[in-house]
């Protein structure tokens, strides 16, 4: 969260979002608001517990569904712990859905060649990427769904 300079009214979503620590403290800490989601309905229940706990649950929302059908559109900010094959799996959609600007943060794994991160940290001996999206990322998005429009 601090990689990607989270700040009070930021919008962030972590997919894979598991018991929703990372949007609970996206909220408690920082004064974001968030959205997790996960494939596991008990993992939703727990988050949501979690976050009623910890009084954010105003602040937040927690959804069981896919990933890859989400709308991204407005978030400031992307949390993902997925691996490596989902991230690059997700790619294409979150050039095509975020704004040019937004941050996306990925705990220990990477996008692939095609998004090298433009910031890589280690925190307590795990690594930490980070991209901000950018209008040549936009027009790759593009590119991308024009040769699969074409096929």
């Amino acid at each position: 969260l601090e990689l990607a300079d989270v700040k009070k009214g930021d919008k962030l979503y972590d997919l894979g979002s598991g018991d929703g620590r990372i949007v609970i403290t996206a909220a408690k800490q920082y004064g974001a608001r968030g959205v997790g989601i996960d494939l596991d309905p008990m993992r939703i229940r727990e988050a949501r517990d979690n976050a009623h706990k910890a009084g954010v649950d105003k602040q937040v929302t927690f959804i069981a569904g896919d990933l890859f059908k989400a709308d991204l559109s407005d978030a400031d900010v992307v949390t993902l712990y997925l691996l490596t094959s989902v991230n690059r799996d997700l790619r294409p959609q979150l050039w095509k859905q975020l704004k040019v600007g937004t941050r996306v943060v990925s705990h220990a794994f990477d996008m692939g060649s095609e998004w090298p991160p433009e910031r890589t940290e280690s925190v307590d001996g795990r690594t930490i990427y980070f991209w901000t999206v950018s209008e040549a990322n936009k027009r790759a998005a593009e590119r991308i769904a024009t040769a699969r429009a074409a096929r």
